[in-house]
């Protein structure tokens, strides 16, 4: 084993059942979209409980490039107040590498006065940009991306944008239709977007997007498959609640199963858009008691860990920590459906491969996902990618794997600065 860089994190075993409450902050993917609708508000908008992560200060920062008001409420700290006001240019955006930046506020900056330029991590200029590029331009926009069809691009704002109907292809990120769909009730005839090739990936965000923007007083006609018309008109200020970020309990829930002990997860939504409450029906497929009550979701190992075979199409970023916690079953398991996830902070299926074969498993990588045969597993240095999510498969795996050093923990602050915090808590219930 190589020697260990010290700004590894060497990721605690468990050492008995875990028996914790785990309370986690707002979720990523609502709170960006409330930021972006409440930018292109008429009137002032509250975000209570968002998420403050790399993230979300990203799209804050944004947001703030391009005129907009964003500061703590006053009386709760905890809440943002976001002020809309004209869009100006010229503005840098920083994208860093997270999609939702890159992908949201190109549609929001077209309705600037001046150019407006985004960039990134390195890594975020080989993320796919091409789709909602073309559609920008097709619907009126001025986009120099130099032929490139990724970052860096100048989007040329001229303080308004014609809109009309497009058709892309979408199937590379549902972030694509949703972020046209956010600004569409802005340009000057709405916009219809159409996706055509194969079947859209994540689909619950899509939906999570259109739910939002009739949360602003936007009127959205879904009731065609594969098509979204956004009427064009005025957007409401917001007061609104940030659900907590369903797919960021799933390493918390994983090692209730991986340990024979309970997790609660406070605040779990009865009714929600978030693709993570697919965990409900995956723990229990995989075993697990689940109990979805008042005061939260609580999830119970029962000494038995069942392999699956499941199409996670829909909630393609749960599959590090479903990938993990395959590792620890009676079984093998197939993860299907997720061929996109090789586009994301990186490309998820080679990395889960290789990091889960370096962990003692048998691995056979697919091109749409992947098949796990459980192994004795070992101690190794897991290697993270700039990926959150690795972080959070790794932290599953050295549940069993005592001496697993994971590199570069801070790449979970893209969703969850407080996760070894919350982690390390949630251990010391387990006999640490």
């Amino acid at each position: 084993m190589p020697s260990a860089d010290p700004g590894d994190w060497a990721a605690p075993a468990a050492a008995g059942p875990v028996d914790a409450i785990v309370t986690l902050p707002g979720s990523k993917s609502l709170t960006n979209r409330y930021l972006v609708l409440a930018a292109l508000a008429d009137d002032a908008s509250r975000l209570r409980l968002p998420l403050r992560s790399r993230d979300t200060l990203l799209m804050t920062q944004a947001l703030r490039d391009l005129g907009i008001d964003i500061v703590d409420a006053a009386d709760d700290a905890r809440d943002w107040i976001v002020t809309p006001g004209p869009l100006r240019g010229p503005a840098q955006i920083g994208c860093g590498l997270a999609g939702t930046v890159m992908r949201f506020v190109p549609p929001v900056a077209a309705l600037a006065d001046g150019p407006v330029t985004f960039d990134g991590d390195a890594q975020a200029r080989i993320r796919p940009m091409r789709p909602v590029l073309d559609a920008l331009r097709a619907v009126g926009a001025s986009v120099d991306d130099g032929a490139r069809g990724s970052l860096p691009f100048v989007i040329g704002g001229q303080g308004h944008v014609p809109g009309g109907s497009v058709t892309i292809d979408a199937s590379a990120s549902s972030q694509f239709v949703s972020g046209l769909l956010l600004a569409g009730s802005r340009y000057d005839d709405g916009l219809t977007v159409t996706h055509v090739g194969t079947p859209l990936p994540s689909e619950p965000h899509v939906a999570m997007t259109v739910e939002t923007i009739r949360d602003a007083g936007g009127i959205v006609d879904d009731s065609e498959s594969d098509t979204w018309r956004v009427e064009p008109g005025p957007l409401s200020g917001l007061d609104v609640v940030v659900e907590p970020d369903l797919s960021n309990a799933a390493p918390f829930l994983a090692a209730a199963l991986v340990t024979g002990g309970s997790v609660r997860i406070p605040g779990w939504p009865h009714h929600t858009s978030q693709a993570g409450d697919a965990l409900r029906d995956i723990l229990d497929i995989m075993g697990a008691e689940v109990r979805l009550e008042r005061g939260g979701l609580t999830v119970s190992g029962t000494g038995t860990i069942n392999g699956l075979d499941i199409d996670l199409h829909d909630a393609s970023e749960l599959t590090p920590v479903v990938a993990a916690l395959a590792a620890f079953a009676d079984g093998p398991s197939i993860i299907r459906g997720v061929a996109h996830i090789r586009g994301h902070e990186t490309d998820r299926i080679t990395a889960l491969s290789q990091e889960l074969q370096r962990a003692g498993v048998g691995v056979h990588e697919r091109a749409d996902g992947l098949r796990i045969t459980p192994g004795r597993l070992t101690p190794s240095p897991w290697r993270t990618y700039a990926d959150h999510r690795m972080v959070m498969a790794g932290a599953v795996i050295a549940l069993s794997a005592a001496g697993t050093r994971i590199e570069d923990p801070g790449t979970v602050a893209k969703t969850l600065p407080t996760f070894i915090a919350l982690w390390d808590a949630m251990l010391a219930g387990s006999g640490r």
